[in-house]
């Protein structure tokens, strides 16, 4: 089967973040600070998070600026993680000493530089970043683009959710979601044994969803679109189980009570686990 292709989510970004200010501007003080599924952090830290991430993007892409090397080596995911976690933290309640109108005016300024500046790029030049939750340690900037894409579709999900609004559920935000964060599933898959050819069907319902196949080669597994026939394990969902999952929004427990699995359970647990972010 063919690889699955790239992934196009340039022209998504203006948009999303037009979405993103549109929910930001109905908020009142109440909502600014309600709290998003798990109460460790509040609206306004999602939206603070989302900030961080675009003068980042800026810092880094635009300016050729790093800052301050990390203290310490990250010779391990757990420090890795420690310090991604202590960055995020430290921002975040930083960021509590200002106004909601302060950080909706800065995301309306930074985010529109991004999206400009994400239309000038390479998408097959190297990234600055790999997609570490794919197992990289090397990516087009079109994929670390479409990470990008996935991190702020997501956590305006957060934000959504926590004031009542409507999701960005529909097909044109959907799909690309899937058709990334699928992506993390070999990597997931590295340490399942099969031999070459075996395959998993992966079939995803509703608004976004569509059919995919992760098959096991010689030197791994890879996930193609389209499904084929005498799949050792089909897996069925929703896309909202679907993304769920795939953003540690929904137990794998709970996940597997939504899902419907059929054929080897030792090539269905692992899909249960896989994250598309950073864990």
């Amino acid at each position: 089967m063919s690889a699955a292709p790239p992934v196009d989510v340039v022209p998504l970004f203006a948009p999303l973040h037009a979405a993103l200010l549109d929910v930001l501007d109905g908020l009142d003080a109440a909502a600014w600070v309600a709290p998003t599924r798990g109460g460790a952090w509040r609206v306004r830290d999602v939206a603070a998070h989302l900030l961080d991430g675009e003068l980042r993007e800026l810092t880094v892409r635009r300016d050729g600026a790093w800052g301050d090397p990390p203290e310490g080596a990250l010779d391990s995911h757990a420090a890795t993680m420690a310090y991604l976690g202590r960055l995020n933290a430290d921002w975040v309640r930083a960021w509590r000493r200002v106004s909601p109108r302060v950080l909706r005016d800065l995301l309306a300024a930074s985010g529109a530089e991004v999206a400009a500046l994400y239309a000038t790029l390479d998408p097959w030049a190297p990234a600055p970043f790999p997609v570490a939750w794919a197992g990289e340690t090397a990516s087009p900037t079109w994929f670390e683009l479409g990470r990008q894409y996935t991190e702020r579709w997501h956590h305006q999900q957060q934000i959504r959710e926590a004031v009542g609004a409507p999701g960005l559920v529909e097909a044109r935000w959907m799909r690309p979601v899937l058709e990334v964060s699928l992506r993390a599933l070999p990597h997931g898959y590295r340490d399942v044994a099969a031999e070459p050819g075996t395959t998993v069907a992966i079939v995803v319902r509703g608004e976004g969803g569509g059919r995919w196949t992760l098959a096991r080669g010689v030197h791994g597994w890879a996930l193609a679109p389209g499904v084929a026939e005498g799949a050792a394990a089909a897996i069925t969902l929703d896309a909202d189980t679907a993304w769920r999952l795939l953003f540690r929004q929904l137990a794998p427990e709970e996940g597997a009570r939504r899902v419907a699995a059929v054929g080897d359970p030792r090539l269905v647990a692992p899909y249960l686990r896989t994250l598309a972010v950073m864990a």
